[in-house]
Formats: structure tokens, C-alpha cells, sequence
């Protein structure tokens, strides 16, 4: 039966411009994440990371005017989608290739501007449509825009098209930036941390944000086409409808979630668990009563928000595109800042940096309005 499959991908974060420079800084065990990065009147200081633009943009804002006129948000994406390509091997302006932009906030930072004419320009489909024109590319684009869960919930969609048949390719990109409006909403929540967050620690006091752009290029096809490429098994997504931002206390909607993705796998195929381990309180709790329940506590388990903080819309596809570099090199990197278990649940939390011969891989993520998903990831 053919199967969903990564073909190509790229990052753009505080760690780097490619995917594999990203992977390289990750592996060494560098974190991007700094404080006091923004002098904001009226915010109090946090901690975040943010991308590089000139080391990215420079030669396109140079080489091409229409470009320069983009907002940075849509800049980078298309520089993403651009990279991205280059290995896919793919006609961008075809019929047969989808976009879909997974964003919590898309060009919010606009409104800063206080400027009549960005009105269009503020809505998420507006850059959607934008990036699709710079391609030449006459599908209409999809927007996901569901909390934290974004990233993943647009992988379930980008499965449905092409398992359907509608399309031959999906270019799914994952993409937010740090803004005031942004940073005001979590410290509103007073959900931030004054330092580099630490998952599933005891000492764990919040979240930082961070930005970041991911593209991912997915096909279907079958195992003999893509030997060694890794695939997108089963993504699911549910909702518990706790609370508008809190967590269930009991995991319930995480639990099923995960239950479903895993029906017809098992755990000892798992190299590890990518958690989304944003360092609250009470996410952290949740989600390791959820991998309790369901049988998991084996499993070694990681969070990549240390490393460059919490990307929102990006989070689920930049995470998803780490995890899958990390079954290739049979990896398992260790989850950054985590000291001491603070979480009820006896999780085994990597700590170092470890090899791991398994096959698959089990990412979650949650959010905001009872949201979760699961995806598990396999090496073929």
C-alpha cells in the first residue's frame, strides 16, 4: 500500500538556514535561545529566539525587487519553500502540487504598522495566496491555523490529499514569527519563562517563544521507491474541549490521540517520544499522564523547546522534520535544560545523547481549546 513520504525539507531558525546546519547545532547540544533580545516598552523582558534574515535573505532582496517588497513573513517562507525544492525535484506551479501554511498568527506584526493599506495583508489566506502567486502556482492554498497544534494537524490534512489522489505533492510549510502582539498574549497568561525553559523539570516555570519557518514536501509512494526515506504512518488528531487554554488534567484527549496512531504498532518499535514539552506546569503533567496511560513510560522522551523555544504554527512541522533526521542518523538527542523529573508520571527523559536502532518515532503536540495530536514517523 503506498504511503505518505517526507521527499525534501528545510529550516529556518535560530540555529540556522538549512536543515542539516539546524541538525548539525542540535547534535552539538546548542541552544538558540537568548534573553532580552527585544527592548519593548510596556513588555518585560523574556526569553526567545529569533532568525538571522540577513544571513538567509540578503542575496534574494538583492537579486529581485519584487521580493524586497514582500513582508519579511512571506520572505522567509518563500526562501523556505525555495530551498526546499531544490532536492524535491518538483513543478512548484503545477496542478498537481498543494500548499498548505500552517501559522498561529501569519503577518500579525502589521498591525503595528497601523497602516489602511495592510488591512488584506493582516489575514492568513492573504499569505497563503501571496506565497502560491510568487510560484506561479493557481490552487487555491490551504490554511491551518489551530493552535499549538498547527504543524501537525496540516500534516493530517496533507495525508487525506494525497492519499485521495487529488494531488501528487504537498508543500506544507510551518511558520511564525516573534512579535509584541505575540509575546503580550503569553505573558497575559503570565505563561513565560524569565529564563531558557527547562521540560519536564522540576524546577520548570514557563515557556519561551521562538521563531521559525519548516517546509516539508511530501508524495505518496511505495516502499520500494522510497527505501530509507522516512514516512508519515498515521496522524491523528482529537479534542477534549477541557478548558479555552488549559490542559485536561487527566490527558484524555492526548491519550486518544495517541491510542489511535499507535493501533497496529508497537511500543518497542519506538526510538523515542517527541513530546511538545513546552515547560508549563501543567502541560508537562498532562502529556506524561497521557504516555502513562498508554503504556509508554519505556520510551525515551525528548522536547526540542530548549533548544530554540516554542515556534507555534512552525512547531509541529519543524519538530516533525528534527525527529525524522533524528531516525535517519539513529539518534536520540537529549532534551535540553532537563535536570530533575517534575512530572508525577516515572517518564524516562533522554538526558544525553543516545543511539537507537529503532524504526519509529511518536511526536505529539497540544494546545490551546482541548487540541491534540499524534503522528508516528517510520525509516523505511
Amino acid at each position: 500500500m503506498n504511503k505518505v513520504y517526507i521527499q525534501s525539507d528545510h529550516i529556518i531558525n535560530s540555529l540556522g538556514c538549512s536543515t542539516e546546519s539546524v541538525f548539525s547545532t542540535l547534535v552539538s547540544g546548542h541552544s538558540g535561545l537568548q534573553p532580552d533580545v527585544f527592548s519593548w516598552p510596556q513588555v518585560e523582558p523574556f526569553v526567545t529566539s529569533v532568525i538571522d534574515d540577513k544571513f538567509c535573505l540578503d542575496n534574494l532582496r538583492q537579486q529581485n525587487s519584487d521580493f524586497n517588497q514582500l513582508s519579511r513573513f512571506n520572505q522567509l517562507v518563500i526562501y523556505s519553500v525555495i530551498e526546499a525544492s531544490k532536492s524535491g525535484g518538483i513543478d512548484l506551479a503545477s496542478s498537481q502540487t498543494l500548499f498548505i501554511l500552517s501559522t498561529t498568527k501569519g503577518d500579525v506584526d502589521l498591525l503595528s504598522k497601523g497602516d489602511a493599506d495592510t488591512q488584506q495583508e493582516l489575514y492568513l489566506w492573504h499569505s497563503a495566496q501571496t506565497i502560491c502567486h510568487y510560484f506561479g502556482n493557481t490552487n487555491s492554498p490551504i490554511v491551518i491555523s489551530n493552535a499549538c497544534i498547527s504543524g501537525l494537524s496540516a500534516q493530517v490534512v496533507a495525508m487525506r490529499y494525497l492519499k485521495s489522489e487529488q494531488y501528487s505533492h504537498v508543500v506544507l510549510i510551518g511558520a511564525d514569527l516573534i512579535t509584541k502582539f505575540v509575546v503580550s498574549g503569553f505573558q497575559s497568561f503570565k505563561a513565560l519563562s524569565h529564563t531558557r525553559c527547562k521540560p519536564f523539570d522540576k524546577t520548570r516555570d514557563g515557556l519561551n517563544l521562538g521563531e521559525a519557518v519548516a517546509t516539508l514536501i511530501l508524495t505518496v509512494g511505495d516502499e520500494t521507491e522510497y527505501a530509507g526515506q522516512v514516512s508519515i504512518e498515521k496522524a491523528v488528531i482529537t479534542n477534549d474541549a477541557n478548558h479555552i487554554s488549559g490542559p485536561s488534567r487527566t490527558g484524555e484527549g492526548l491519550f486518544q490521540a495517541i491510542e489511535k496512531v499507535m493501533r497496529g504498532a508497537s511500543a518497542k518499535n519506538l526510538s523515542f517520544i517527541n513530546a511538545h514539552g513546552t515547560a508549563t506546569l501543567y502541560n508537562d503533567e498532562m502529556e506524561a499522564i497521557a504516555f502513562e496511560r498508554s503504556g509508554l513510560l519505556q520510551v525515551p522522551v525528548n522536547s526540542f523547546k530548549g533548544y530554540f523555544g516554542h515556534t507555534l504554527g512552525a512547531a509541529g512541522v519543524i519538530e516533525t522534520i528534527i525527529s525524522a533526521q533524528c531516525l535517519s542518523h539513529q539518534l536520540i538527542l537529549p532534551s535540553l535544560g532537563f535536570e530533575e523529573l517534575g512530572v508525577t508520571p516515572q517518564l524516562m527523559i533522554a538526558q544525553q545523547m543516545m543511539k537507537s536502532s529503532h524504526t519509529e518515532c511518536l511526536k505529539t503536540a497540544s494546545g490551546f481549546g482541548g487540541c491534540n495530536a499524534a503522528i508516528r514517523l517510520k525509516i523505511n
